[in-house]
């Protein structure tokens, strides 16, 4: 018996280190393979176990990097549909070639695309939200998940909803009116307080002939070449077309190729995402989701967060929301309001030339 969700398929894009978590996050172990709330379970393992719960593993697709190929197969045992990219060149080419290829081997199929670092919590509210963006995609509209607001956030962009649309399965689906980027304080509040606005956390549902053809239009190089791919893929050239097509694939993230431009030709529409959502940006987030300071921690009228990876004992006194981290090679002192700026850090030890840190 068919269900509403037979011909969707899940793809995951697993890339870049997560700057503002180091010194835990490197390169060469990004936020995504790491256990960052105490679950027992990598952030890209939550997320295989959210989408294994709605489609079998042979529909759940990952897109990396050949740094990180080894370490996700580690991580995911069941999973079959891995893409692994000669290069980083941004969200739209990694989700085209899941599309493209998804698409050439399973006519008719809908992809879904789900970012390998986010932190989601009521897996109810969350089949809901993908059971309806796969009803609006049948459509052919480019559906996106826009998580309810908690507050007036200036670390995401925002979804801005327009008129209710009349599709059976989707009661609360709604035309999208305009994506926006990240907002100052006084917008961000008046975005909350009117109503119209979701945060925008990056998923996108769509038939995967409906996104081709948006690249077509919008983005002919980059489609030509994800097709060229495509053709390929089931062949012995395979290796040899990708690693020829792929350095002159345009660089850019799918939200600039297809969100904005189709939004604003009515071609988007949104389902609210009801659940607590985080993208896990920051040490600030970290304490936002319930993490737990080290074990060894000794906290003196003080508080926040404190990391040991090396199980070295942190005391601190008299410092109120400060977050510690210590791995083997690095300390880090941020106070939680400054969290942001660890990134800044991570420059300057580039600057310096030691890449061995990051």
């Amino acid at each position: 018996m068919a269900t509403p969700l037979d011909s969707f398929h899940a793809v995951i894009p697993a890339g870049g280190a997560g700057t503002r978590l180091w010194p835990l996050s490197r390169a060469s172990r990004p936020k995504f393979l790491l256990d960052l709330d105490g679950s027992g379970r990598s952030l890209i393992q939550q997320t295989w176990d959210r989408l294994n719960d709605l489609v079998p593993a042979e529909r759940i697709h990952v897109v990396t990097g050949h740094a990180h190929a080894a370490a996700i197969r580690e991580q995911l045992p069941d999973l079959t549909g891995l893409f692994v990219e000669p290069s980083p060149r941004d969200s739209m080419p990694a989700i085209g070639l899941a599309a493209a290829v998804i698409g050439a081997e399973h006519p008719g199929a809908i992809i879904g695309s789900f970012a390998a670092d986010h932190v989601i919590d009521d897996q109810v509210s969350f089949a809901e939200a993908i059971g309806q963006a796969v009803a609006v995609a049948r459509t052919g509209l480019v559906t996106t998940i826009g998580i309810t607001p908690t507050g007036p956030s200036t670390a995401f962009g925002y979804v801005e909803s327009g008129d209710r649309l009349d599709v059976e399965g989707a009661g609360s689906a709604r035309a999208v009116r305009s994506f926006v980027e990240k907002p100052d304080a006084e917008t961000a509040a008046r975005y909350v307080a009117g109503g119209a606005h979701s945060w925008n956390g990056g998923m996108f549902v769509t038939r995967t002939d409906v996104l081709m053809g948006h690249l077509e239009r919008l983005q002919p190089g980059l489609h030509a070449g994800l097709r060229t791919i495509a053709e390929a893929w089931p062949t012995s050239a395979r290796d040899d077309v990708l690693d020829r097509t792929w350095p002159g694939l345009t660089k850019i993230a799918i939200d600039h190729a297809i969100a904005e431009p189709v939004a604003l030709e009515g071609g988007m529409a949104v389902v609210p995402g009801e659940f607590t959502w985080d993208d896990v940006g920051d040490f600030a987030a970290l304490l936002d989701i319930g993490a737990a300071s080290s074990p060894e921690t000794v906290w003196v009228d003080g508080s926040g967060l404190a990391l040991s990876e090396d199980g070295t004992t942190i005391a601190v006194v008299g410092l109120d929301d400060v977050i510690v981290v210590r791995t083997h090679d690095a300390l880090l002192v941020v106070a939680r309001d400054r969290a942001q700026q660890v990134k800044d850090v991570v420059a300057e030890i580039r600057r310096r030339g030691r890449d061995d840190l990051v």
